[in-house]
């Protein structure tokens, strides 16, 4: 059974597709992140895996459970943070926390130990008394997290869930999100952060245009992007560089007399080596530069976009 099941997703906005015949299918206890420019259509994924949006069409089940049609039992399995979340206000930490453990089915004993474990997770346990309002806005942000676990959910759904925060407060929140890994737990995370989305993610979905355009491991994916794109391959040699002619190659950029870059249609590594030896040539390093997150987004989006 898969964690997230999306299949055909469809939803428009007047002539606007926000989400195009989506599929996707996310495995249970995997950290997956989820990329796409402003406008691509995450967030209404996102909020039609919570079911906020009707699609015009397509299914989504949550741990098997249909999102439309079982709602109270995919409510159940989830934690959900959005993008921009507001707490109460008026209320202290704790008593945010005690209003939305009210909604599940919790003794008082289990419900005030749960608190307590949440405040004491996110940092917030020594001001659990202050009102919210007195907090800034990464406080809020660990809070609305906290909130978002109050049910030990399978799966847990954030929405840039480290936008605003400062260094302290992403490393906690991110933190989190591996804890929870660790307990085989399913995190579907939106971010534009890369670096975070690499750091974290097993594997990676980038939409655009409302349609997925790569998804898998990242190793994968850069995998298949280097086979597109072409491969970047950094050679030193002991002695100068000989003339080097392969079939694969597009072009040779020389950093020195016995350093270069070379661009090739494929990772020619091994008859690089070859071709060397025979030249009497010894190999210092020799190695493929792999594109960053960054790289692979930026061509997926700007280059390949529709």
């Amino acid at each position: 059974m898969y964690a997230i099941e999306i299949e055909n997703l469809t939803k428009s906005y007047g002539n606007f597709k926000a989400v195009d015949d989506l599929t996707l299918k996310v495995e249970k206890g995997i950290t997956f992140g989820f990329l796409g420019p402003n406008g691509a259509g995450k967030t209404t994924t996102i909020l039609s895996m919570i079911g906020l949006i009707i699609p015009d069409s397509g299914s989504i089940r949550i741990l098997g459970n249909d999102v439309f049609r079982e709602p109270i039992k995919v409510k159940e399995k989830i934690g959900y943070l959005p993008e921009n979340a507001t707490a109460y206000e008026e209320l202290t930490a704790w008593r945010n926390l005690e209003f939305f453990a009210n909604f599940y089915n919790f003794s008082k004993p289990e419900k005030e130990r749960r608190i307590e474990e949440l405040l004491k997770m996110v940092g917030l346990w020594d001001v659990r008394y202050r009102k919210v309002k007195t907090f800034s806005k990464g406080m809020k942000q660990r809070l609305l997290l906290a909130q978002a676990l109050i049910n030990d959910p399978d799966v847990l759904i954030l929405d840039e869930p480290t936008s605003g925060l400062d260094p302290e407060g992403a490393y906690l929140v991110k933190n989190i999100v591996r804890e929870e890994r660790k307990k085989g737990k399913t995190v579907f995370f939106s971010s534009h952060i890369l670096s975070e989305v690499e750091e974290l993610s097993d594997k990676v979905g980038i939409l655009v245009n409302g349609k997925l355009r790569a998804v898998g491991p990242l190793e994968e994916i850069k995998r298949q992007f280097m086979e597109l794109e072409g491969y970047e391959i950094k050679v030193e040699t002991k002695q100068k560089l000989p003339r080097i002619e392969l079939p694969e190659i597009i072009r040779i950029e020389r950093v020195s007399e016995n350093k270069a870059i070379i661009f090739a249609k494929g990772d020619i590594r091994e008859q690089l080596s070859e071709l060397l030896a025979k030249k009497g040539v010894t190999i210092v390093s020799l190695e493929v530069e792999e594109p960053s997150l960054e790289d692979v987004f930026l061509k997926t989006v700007y280059r390949r976009g529709e």
